[in-house]
């Protein structure tokens, strides 16, 4: 029993603070973080007038004949 504890008390302590491999500093904090943002905020941009120059045109007048806002001639 008493083998057991210390086999998982020494288990815990060599595996604390073992997470994955080690990020760069460049990577890691505000600066980059925002940098990375606006790169896809612009390519999100060019993909959207892409797809804008791509589209129909949109078209011009009703398609439907609509009632006119006040009723003439009813109580």
């Amino acid at each position: 029993m008493r083998a057991l504890a210390t086999a998982l008390a020494i288990g815990f302590l060599v595996a604390c603070g073992v997470v994955g491999s080690p990020i760069a500093p460049e990577y890691v904090g505000v600066t980059p973080t925002i940098e990375r943002q606006k790169k896809r905020d612009a390519s999100e941009k060019q993909k959207r007038d892409a797809a804008e120059s791509q589209a129909e045109p949109e078209l011009q007048g009703q398609d439907v004949n609509l009632p006119p806002l006040r009723p003439v001639g009813t109580r």
